[in-house]
């Protein structure tokens, strides 16, 4: 069994957590399904960001924000520790944004970078 880590390496705003417990909540999704935040090779700038809804996979660490279960496989800690997730609603853009300190390149549309 994983033990699970009092503090998540990520910080989400208030925004992001209105609008994921909305999604959550408009998905019908169980309390077995958590938010999986994590990064996977590709994209213009080198790594791509995960987002997502999912089960708890073996490797996964589980964090609690706010009533909010976090899954992050334990390898991805090294590159996301620090970011902030955040969810803009404005006229100019509409979406999740990262904002991540260990990221020495990003490209034009956020959700792509480099280390």
């Amino acid at each position: 069994m994983e033990i699970t880590s009092p503090t998540a390496p990520v910080t989400l705003t208030d925004g992001a957590k209105t609008e994921l417990k909305k999604l959550k909540d408009q998905q019908e999704l169980g309390d077995e399904f958590g938010l999986r935040i994590g990064v996977e090779g590709g994209g213009c700038a080198g790594m791509n960001y995960i987002l997502g809804f999912d089960n708890k996979k073996d490797g996964d660490q589980e964090y609690l924000i706010d009533g909010i279960k976090i899954y992050m496989h334990k390898a991805h800690g090294l590159y996301l520790a620090g970011m902030e997730i955040d969810f803009q609603n404005g006229l100019n853009a509409r979406g999740f944004t990262f904002n991540n300190p260990n990221a020495s390149k990003t490209c034009g549309c956020g959700t792509s970078f480099s280390v």
